[in-house]
């Protein structure tokens, strides 16, 4: 004798155009707490953290000669200058007005 197994399929899942809404609602929900909560971690990442490098907005007539020399003052020019360029990214020796520069910690 054969047994035979017999199993229910059930239907596939189907919304109302109610049970539609809903969804939209909470995935618009979660997206929203998503955004929120990336904004917040950006936001925080912006605020300077406790013992950060300090910071210099160059001036008209500013030189990374003359900056080098107030950050270091009685050192190596050459080398506080190459220090500037290498924490500042800087390829060249030009220097822009209202420009942000990262010192050196003392």
């Amino acid at each position: 004798m054969v047994a035979h197994d017999v199993r229910r399929v059930d239907p596939p899942l189907r919304l109302t155009r109610r049970g539609r809404a809903v969804v939209l609602v909470l995935l618009a929900l979660v997206a929203s707490l998503a955004s929120a909560v990336l904004f917040t971690t950006a936001s925080r990442a912006s605020v300077e953290p406790a013992g950060a490098s300090p910071t210099l907005t160059v001036r008209t007539g500013d030189t990374l000669w003359d900056i080098a020399s107030r950050a270091r003052p009685g050192g190596d020019g050459q080398v506080a200058v190459a220090e500037l360029r290498r924490l500042n990214h800087l390829d060249g020796y030009d220097l822009v007005p209202g420009q942000v520069l990262i010192l050196p910690r003392s």
